[in-house]
């Protein structure tokens, strides 16, 4: 058109552009805007308000906030649709208080009224936000100047508060919005069924349907989904397939959905007959398995050890013209691990390759635990060090513990060491199972020395370490009478706020550096974290005055932090 020497007007130019901003190509956009500006054509503000709304579309939302202050500037008057379209956009990237400013912002300056759309979009993105306390307290100030909530508004209130875990709360919206003349629908319900079932008060749930029909609102199949769900997340996948049924005997039919929720559940009680007899009965209701079923079926065959029915079950699924997913080959990849078949395992990773898919960080940590476990070391740092060159895909932290801490089981320390430093060296801090490995692999060599060390390294750079862990090095400090060496862990642990709960209840800094040391040595002994012989150490430790005047290991903070505790930080051992 441009070619043929014909310039559209704005009104044709926003046509062209708005498909394009609503898919979020601005770029594509602006470029033809510069096209129309050079030939004289100006934008109007239903260019602007397409732009802003592209941005938002594509996530920039500062650039969309950016583009409607510049409007203001350019002598434009930003309308009711302006401001809800940044609104929106905000809400939805999770920017609700920026998008609460503009609000005022569009009454102060704007003069102009917000709508139940701007009220309900901040009302709800509060809520998705877990600041459901905001969202009432903004709704309280929007119904006194006038706004009426509507089934949306209590929507949002009811999701707000079930994800916040307050039930009671969002039964009380829900009973408000019936006494307010809201006659409760179908959406409402599906919001307090969800609420319900995902806190596992799937009785309650239950409970709701009975009343919904009462009311004359027919419960639909999402409805039962979401109640089977519950039931399958609970254990109860008997009772969840007696509901389906029931829905069924009233003219229901289950979809997808609910027939890959059972054979999961049922899979992950590796009730394996019974979850292959849904299959069938899926078929026979006209419902084709799809790659989640299978997924399902092959992770509770590998689970129950079943692990050449796996691999067969595989072959049927490509047969069926299922196309497999990178979960489902990693499934398959455990499974020939398993069965030591580590030849058709890289081979396989060629095959994902070839159909087009990522293998992932599950993909190779399932590969070099496969060799791992059929204690084939060299194998697996082969294959770890061919795949980043290979496959262009780079290592994570739990790669690199995969194989940090198989050295360490298996003594060879120098290449756990190696592989520990160099993880750093690339951008991924040490973590728990990392400091972990490293420490057990040094007690194990009787290398108490540096598994002390390692100790203080990682408790210096913010590691949180596990009882089990420390109890350990506690244990060999104490056994080579290394005392001053074990109780400065103790002494260290209190200044770095790693204690037990009850001890940020004792009132007074003095009283509580006193009496921590002492409540964390009994804490371990309770736990079984420390032996008898080594609690005795620590105890005559803690009371021995000359060795309290020696100097403990010591980091920045000098006080009892209430931010972390045993309580809290549960490494696993």
């Amino acid at each position: 058109m441009l070619g043929l020497g014909l310039f559209p007007c704005i009104t044709t130019y926003n046509k062209l552009i708005h498909p394009l901003c609503r898919k979020g190509d601005v770029q594509e956009s602006e470029k033809l805007l510069n096209k129309v500006l050079k030939r004289g054509v100006y934008p109007n503000l239903f260019t602007f308000n397409i732009f802003i709304r592209g941005l938002c579309n594509k996530g920039m939302v500062n650039e969309a906030a950016s583009l409607l202050d510049r409007v203001k500037k350019d002598g434009f008057a930003p309308d009711l649709v302006t401001y809800n379209t940044l609104i929106y956009g905000l809400c939805k990237n999770s920017k609700v208080v920026l998008a609460d400013f503009y609000l005022r912002q569009m009454v102060n300056e704007g003069g102009l009224e917000p709508d139940a759309f701007t009220y309900n979009t901040i009302v709800n993105g509060y809520c998705t936000m877990g600041m459901v306390q905001n969202a009432e307290k903004f709704l309280k100030s929007a119904t006194f100047k006038g706004f009426i909530p509507d089934q949306y508004t209590y929507c949002s209130l009811i999701n707000g508060f079930c994800q916040d875990g307050d039930i009671d709360r969002a039964m009380e919206i829900f009973n408000d919005a019936s006494q307010k003349g809201l006659k409760a629908d179908i959406v409402l319900y599906n919001s307090l069924v969800k609420g319900l079932s995902q806190k596992g008060l799937v009785l309650q749930a239950l409970n709701l349907i009975h009343e919904m029909t009462k009311d004359g609102c027919t419960p639909n199949i999402w409805i039962y989904n979401l109640i089977i769900n519950g039931l399958c997340k609970m254990g109860y996948v008997d009772d969840a397939n007696n509901l389906m049924n029931d829905a069924i005997l009233i003219g229901y039919l289950p979809d997808i959905f609910t027939f890959n929720t059972l054979i999961d559940g049922y899979c992950k009680k590796l009730k394996l007959d019974t979850a292959i007899e849904v299959v069938d009965r899926m078929t026979s209701h006209g419902v084709n398995p799809d790659v989640i079923t299978y997924n399902s079926l092959l992770n509770g065959l590998c689970k129950a050890s079943k692990y050449n029915e796996a691999i067969e079950t595989f072959k049927s699924v490509l047969e069926k013209g299922c196309a497999p997913n990178i979960i489902t080959y990693n499934i398959l990849l455990e499974s020939l691990c398993k069965v030591k078949r580590l030849k058709e395992a890289l081979d396989l990773i060629v095959e994902v390759e070839s159909k087009g898919l990522k293998p992932d960080d599950v993909t190779f940590g399932t590969l070099l635990n496969g060799f791992c476990e059929n204690g084939d070391l060299d194998g697996a740092y082969n294959v770890f060090r061919k795949v980043e060159k290979n496959y262009k895909f780079s290592h994570t932290a739990a790669t690199y513990n995969i194989m940090i801490t198989w050295f360490s089981k298996k003594l060879i320390l120098i290449m756990a060491e190696k592989l520990f430093h160099e993880m750093a060296e690339k951008g991924f801090p040490p973590d728990t199972y990392t400091y972990r490995g490293m420490i057990d692999g040094f007690l194990k060599t009787g290398n108490v020395d540096s598994a002390y060390n390692f100790l203080l390294d990682g408790i210096e750079k913010g590691f949180i370490p596990s009882l089990v862990t420390i109890g350990r090095v506690l244990n060999c400090l104490c056994a080579k009478h290394k005392n001053f060496e074990a109780v400065g862990i103790v002494y260290l642990m209190v200044r770095q706020g790693i204690v037990p709960e009850i001890v940020n209840t004792i009132f007074g800094t003095d009283k509580r550096e006193k009496a921590a040391p002492k409540i964390v040595v009994e804490d371990f002994l309770k736990k079984g974290h420390i032996t008898y012989y080594a609690y005795e150490v620590l105890n005559d430790g803690i009371r021995d005055k000359k060795l309290l005047k020696k100097t403990f290991p010591k980091k920045s903070s000098p006080h009892i932090s209430t931010k972390k505790s045993f309580g809290v930080h549960k490494s696993k051992s």
